[in-house]
């Protein structure tokens, strides 16, 4: 090995310290959870809110991916294919047919026209 290239890699000790000590903690942390769910308890309100607060965020995010495209809107041509899949997922269409239901709705409105 050449000193060129021993002290390229010195450069990486502290990122691969870094990654490691992240690693530890995400599985300490992950842990955690199971070990810890018989010891503590929270009160029924603080569950059921922690409950509603995961379906918000998934909805959030699912609400950001359909209506925006960079840091614009998307035009109506996506969101209305959402709302097709959505309606169908809600009346417990195969899930195929709901994705292919939403991807057909939006490019059938970018064909036509619609941004």
């Amino acid at each position: 090995m050449t000193a060129g290239r021993a002290s390229d890699a010195l450069p990486m000790l502290p990122t691969l310290l870094a990654m490691l000590a992240l690693a530890a903690g995400t599985f300490l942390l992950r842990l955690s959870g199971p070990a810890l769910r018989a010891r503590v308890g929270l009160p029924e309100r603080a569950e059921k809110l922690l409950e509603v607060s995961a379906v918000l965020l998934l909805a959030a995010l699912a609400a950001t991916s359909a209506l925006t495209e960079g840091h614009a809107f998307a035009g109506p041509a996506r969101p209305l294919g959402v709302l097709v899949g959505g309606v169908l997922a809600w009346r417990r269409a195969p899930f195929l047919v709901v994705v292919l239901a939403a991807a057909g709705t939006a490019a059938l409105l970018r064909a036509s026209g619609v941004p």
